[in-house]
């Protein structure tokens, strides 16, 4: 895998993966041409208002640029893509799987890679069958309710969410259009946000039971150091963690996969002065500010390109890494990291 233009749920209001349109918008920018790259002496030749649509281009490129050749996400889309041949011919109990971690370790581009992969594979396999759905994208709420869980999915298929629908409309709407369209995999990101300590969060857990029942799909979930909250706990949590295989995300130590993401991003940078190699040479750098989170390494590498565009600079040295503020999480010393 190379690094991808990727929305993300962030993307354009009305385009976020959390719909149809912003999740096949997605899958579309997985399959379109690499933005064309001017040498420096065609950007010069350039009129002023051709050069500013050109760096608008190069702005929404970095923009969008997501770090998605880890281990992880390779192991996430194989162990999800074997769990999705395995369960075709399951009538009940399908196995899913749960990708868990600390916060802005690459859970949700684990989740979507493995989307992506399915989608690919499933538009093979049925070329020109345009009513296809082959996945579905949501977040859980907070404090979610069954009734919530039902109207992300109807969310997601462009169904109507009336305030005189009751959960029963919404799930069999929900149902019967999965059914029809031969959705194989379901990516529900944000699970951490149900607890089975409270009654809703229990019947909103029992609301995806339900669901992965009546519909022949894979389910992928997604959340904050799942092993460690409540979702595994008691009865239902027991049910859960019979039926779902985890993958661990974490923090990259300083090796040679965190030496080959930042020369994959740097790789990937329409910069018209910046030297190749320059990142690769600060990675141990780059390793301790970010503390080896890939969330923090993409804002970095991004906000820094775009600086270098918007302040006419056209690269990207270590005062510009320094300039782009991060989180507050990548402040802290962790454990096992060189901080």
């Amino acid at each position: 895998m190379t690094a991808l233009l990727a929305d993300g749920p962030d993307a354009d209001f009305g385009r976020q993966l959390t719909t149809l349109p912003g999740w096949r918008q997605f899958v579309g920018a997985s399959l379109s041409k690499p933005m064309a790259v001017l040498a420096k002496a065609e950007y010069d030749a350039l009129e002023a208002e051709a050069q500013d649509a050109y760096d608008d281009d190069r702005l929404d490129h970095h923009a969008r640029l997501q770090v998605v050749a880890t281990s992880t996400v390779r192991s996430t889309v194989t162990c999800g893509r074997r769990l999705i041949i395995l369960n075709r011919g399951a009538i009940s109990a399908r196995r899913g799987l749960i990708v868990s971690g600390p916060a802005n370790t690459g859970k949700t581009i684990a989740l979507t890679q493995l989307g992506l992969a399915h989608e690919l594979q499933d538009r093979r396999r049925h070329a020109g069958q345009d009513d296809r759905i082959p996945v579905i994208y949501i977040t859980v709420p907070p404090a979610a309710t069954p009734r919530m869980i039902a109207a992300e999915f109807a969310r997601f298929l462009g169904l109507p969410v009336l305030r005189r629908s009751n959960i029963t409309d919404l799930t069999e709407a929900v149902v019967g259009v999965c059914t029809k369209a031969r959705t194989g995999l379901i990516l529900v990101d944000e699970i951490h946000n149900i607890s089975l300590t409270t009654r809703h969060g229990a019947e909103a857990s029992d609301t995806l039971k339900y669901f992965s029942e009546r519909i022949p799909a894979t389910f992928a979930y997604a959340g904050i150091d799942i092993e460690d909250g409540s979702l595994l706990s008691g009865t239902r949590g027991d049910q859960i963690a019979a039926r779902f295989t985890p993958m661990a995300t974490h923090p990259f130590p300083y090796n040679t996969e965190w030496k080959a993401l930042v020369a994959q991003m740097e790789a990937n940078l329409v910069l018209h002065e910046h030297k190749p190699g320059t990142l690769s040479r600060l990675d141990r750098f780059i390793h301790t500010r970010t503390g080896g989170m890939i969330g923090t390494l993409s804002h970095q590498i991004r906000g820094a390109a775009v600086d270098a565009i918007l302040g006419h600079s056209e690269k990207i040295n270590k005062a510009g890494l320094l300039a782009v503020d991060l989180d507050i999480a990548s402040r802290r010393k962790r454990p096992g990291t060189d901080r």
